[in-house]
This record gives C-alpha cells, sequence and structure tokens, in this order.
C-alpha cells in the first residue's frame, strides 16, 4: 500500500525538526563542508553530530564525501537550499506581523492612549 503524500511530508519535515539538521544544511548551503568545520560551527559532541549527519544521509537530503581521511558533507541538491530560503522568507513575515501587533499592544497600554479616569467629588 502506497503511503499517502500528506503523511510523506510530514515525515519529511520531521526528519528536518531538529535544529543541529537545519543548522548543517544551512552551512552546506555554501557548498561541501568537511565534519571538523561542522563541529567548529555547531558546537556539539562528535557523536551527536555524527547521529544527526546519519539521519541526514539516510534521508537522501546530504551526501558524503571521503578525500583521504577527511570526510565532508555536500547538499545532495539545490531544492534543499531553496526550501531553507523560502522557511526564512516565511519567519521574516510571520515575526514581522509579530513586531507589528506587539508595537499595537504597548500602543493600546501605553498611559497617553488610556481613557482617563475623573475623580467624583462629592456634593458638598
Amino acid at each position: 500500500m502506497q503511503v499517502p503524500l500528506y503523511q510523506a511530508k510530514a515525515e519529511f519535515f520531521r526528519m528536518l525538526g531538529h535544529p543541529v539538521r537545519i543548522r548543517v544544511l544551512e552551512l552546506l548551503q555554501d557548498g561541501p563542508r568537511p565534519v571538523r568545520d561542522l563541529l567548529t560551527e555547531i558546537e556539539i559532541e562528535p557523536s551527536s553530530l555524527s547521529q544527526q549527519l546519519a539521519v541526514l544521509r539516510r534521508s537522501g537530503i546530504v551526501v558524503s564525501i571521503r578525500e583521504g581521511s577527511t570526510v565532508s558533507y555536500a547538499l545532495a541538491g539545490g531544492d534543499v537550499a531553496e526550501l531553507l530560503r523560502a522557511a526564512r522568507r516565511i519567519l521574516t513575515e510571520l515575526l514581522a506581523g509579530q513586531r507589528e501587533l506587539l508595537a499595537e499592544l504597548r500602543q493600546a497600554d501605553s498611559p497617553h492612549t488610556r481613557p482617563v479616569e475623573h475623580a467624583v467629588h462629592p456634593a458638598g
């Protein structure tokens, strides 16, 4: 039985749903990078990076390249870089909208915009 497309997409996004994996993909947008450079940039334990790279490699999003004793990783295709750029654009729009809402909330909460309460003096 074939997996529905929406389920395959959900699995794909779940696979991307780890900060280290996203950071690796961002770094690889500029071209292949040796593991030692990825470790320097991401600052995590080598075993943790290795696990995340294995997930990306198994999914086919990245490929490993061995040159002597150096192992580098590269994006398997340009579509992943485009997906990351699209995510950046979407986040930028969302955050801009939130910033506008925050400004409106602050404006509404400002003492200058609150209705003035008048003291009631008893007739005397």
